[in-house]
């Protein structure tokens, strides 16, 4: 169910790409591309692989038995390998998840709902920029008072005010170009990140498995978390931007100065002349909020050796409200510059 706060900060959208459903989705594609990759790398019978395949493909699951899992085990993975075997039946079940453990399951399908989550935002980014340009091509030109340290300075432009907003768009855009790279990458190690439980096969395994999901190969990075904690950086920096030009908008607002006019303001219970700058006021909310959560998934990259539970789960906790936040900040800034008119 939407809650009331849900409805004014959170993003449907990246919230669907985040969910429970999506996240056994890319689970389960993972397990039956690993059954592929194995058969193709000679681990596992192809008719193994064809059973966890067509098994995978019927299946639904039991979802109060994967939350008692969770409950139980702290991963999901045990519990979901416990109804994929049944389903597969006693002659292939063994090949499923073969040399695999949880956490080259749970880091891929989160590495493939990122993927869908960066498709989002650069297409978000994209149109916020069309916005800005159309906004600066009617009404770049006009004069407005540049303020430093909250004091009138000299006259600029509505156009300078505005590539302030526009300029870091592009380097974040980039930015996300460079995660792809870096980040939309395989997850597989085996039970201690070297690979050993694939009989001498775990390269050629890896690279099978990521042909078919197509992302990247990579070693296994379980314990080696500065590719997520930097792509939780870059999403903090996204919603900064949209915080500035949130605070500008708000502060250009203010009746004494009367540079922009909000055409959808909020009301007041009390006063009915206010149009309060509820859009840009949010924008700085959910910036100085990412802005926080930025430095707690920073202690993410903390493990204990070769696997930690707790920050594996601080960064369950962390890393998808900074997306859902970005994503939010995107979407509001959008309507935002659809409901202001500047002079």
């Amino acid at each position: 169910m939407t809650t009331l706060l849900d409805a004014l900060t959170g993003d449907n959208a990246i919230a669907a790409l985040l969910s429970d459903q999506a996240q056994l989705s890319h689970m389960l594609a993972f397990e039956a591309a690993l059954a592929q990759a194995e058969a193709q790398a000679g681990l596992i019978a192809p008719e193994a692989a064809r059973a966890i395949e067509a098994a995978i493909a019927r299946f639904t699951p039991d979802w109060n038995d994967l939350v008692a899992g969770m409950i139980q085990d702290g991963v999901v993975i045990p519990a979901l390998m416990r109804q994929l075997r049944g389903a597969i039946g006693p002659q292939h079940a063994a090949a499923l998840h073969f040399g695999a453990t949880s956490q080259d399951a749970i880091d891929t399908a989160l590495v493939l709902q990122i993927a869908d989550v960066i498709t989002l935002l650069e297409q978000r980014l994209n149109a916020l920029q069309l916005r800005l340009a159309a906004v600066a091509a009617q009404d770049g030109a006009r004069p407005a008072m540049a303020h430093t340290r909250m004091q009138q300075a000299l006259t600029t432009t509505i156009g300078d005010k505005l590539a302030n907003w526009s300029e870091p768009l592009g380097r974040h855009l980039n930015a996300l170009a460079r995660t792809r790279r870096e980040l939309l990458v395989i997850q597989l190690g085996g039970p201690v990140g070297d690979r050993a439980s694939f009989d001498g096969k775990g390269d050629l395994v890896a690279k099978y498995l990521a042909q078919r999901l197509d992302l990247g190969v990579a070693p296994s990075w379980h314990a080696m978390r500065d590719p997520i904690v930097a792509f939780g950086s870059l999403l903090s920096l996204i919603s900064g931007t949209l915080g500035k030009m949130g605070m500008d908008i708000a502060l250009m607002a203010q009746t004494e100065i009367g540079e922009v006019r909000l055409t959808a303001g909020g009301q007041s219970s009390a006063m009915a002349h206010k149009s309060n700058p509820v859009k840009a006021e949010l924008l700085v909310a959910l910036a100085r909020y990412n802005a926080g959560l930025a430095g707690t998934l920073q202690q993410a990259m903390v493990h204990e050796n070769e696997r930690s539970g707790a920050a594996w789960t601080l960064e369950w906790l962390t890393l998808p409200k900074m997306m859902t936040t970005s994503g939010a900040s995107l979407r509001i800034a959008d309507e935002l510059l659809a409901q202001i008119s500047f002079g």
